[in-house]
């Protein structure tokens, strides 16, 4: 993970994000409604929805929109059935991409994110024609901007709660774990009295790929068209940005 802070590619782009809230509510809604759907809605047994709900609530998401998901999901409001899919291609430049959705209507989906790769300089692939590219790991964000936080105490924190690595950069600690061993993490970091900024589990680039500043902004536009979607939740990519 050396080299690269994904932080800093979530945190260059929060600001185009808090433009368009009422997108990331629904898209929080949906991802409810599935880990409600899945799991059930009782969160003291649905770790899924319990990681869910916690980051819509980071996004302000209000109380009331997550009850409505939840019971839309376990039957007591009616609603629409959402399917999930994954889209994988190439960006310019030959960036590894990786589309995941939420969707009422596959049809329609797959023929906006195939003309969004299209107008952009873009293909899409087949299924796991780019997620070798990538491992699922738990991904947890503790940030010291005040260094307060004593990083060898973190440090043996975070691997005696289960975490397989963490990094330091600029007052950023970013935090690796398994999938099975993240939500474990997660609880022992919080009643160890550390305040996590971010925190999910998600895909990480093996590498990172570097191409001209006019290939990455065609991929800029890329990924600002894809969460333009409401369909689209989220997008995972392992572009090396510079910009």
């Amino acid at each position: 993970m050396a080299g690269h802070s994904k932080w800093h590619n979530i945190q260059k782009r929060k600001g185009a994000q808090d433009a368009k809230r009422g997108k990331i509510f629904m898209r929080h809604a949906k991802a409810i409604y599935m880990a409600a759907k899945e799991g059930g809605g009782d969160t003291s047994t649905n770790a899924s929805l319990r990681l869910v709900i916690d980051k819509a609530k980071a996004d302000n998401m209000p109380n009331d929109n997550i009850e409505r998901a939840i019971k839309k999901a376990t039957g007591t409001l009616d609603g629409a059935s959402y399917e999930e899919l994954t889209y994988e291609g190439y960006g310019p430049g030959g960036v590894a991409v990786i589309v995941n959705v939420l969707t009422d209507n596959k049809n329609r989906t797959a023929a906006e994110v195939r003309h969004a790769f299209k107008k952009h300089d873009g293909n899409l692939g087949e299924n796991g024609s780019v997620s070798f590219m990538f491992d699922r790991k738990g991904y947890i964000v503790i940030t010291n901007e005040e260094g307060s936080i004593d990083e060898e105490e973190l440090t043996f924190a975070a691997l005696e709660a289960g975490a397989d690595d963490i990094t330091a950069e600029d007052g950023v600690f970013e935090i690796f774990t398994t999938p099975e061993t993240f939500t474990e993490v997660v609880e022992q970091l919080k009643e160890d009295s550390y305040t996590i900024e971010q925190s999910e589990v998600t895909l990480i680039p093996q590498n990172y790929n570097s191409v001209t500043e006019e290939e990455e902004e065609k991929m800029q536009q890329l990924i600002d068209t894809l969460e333009d979607n409401e369909d689209v939740q989220d997008i995972h990519h392992n572009l090396e940005s510079t910009m």
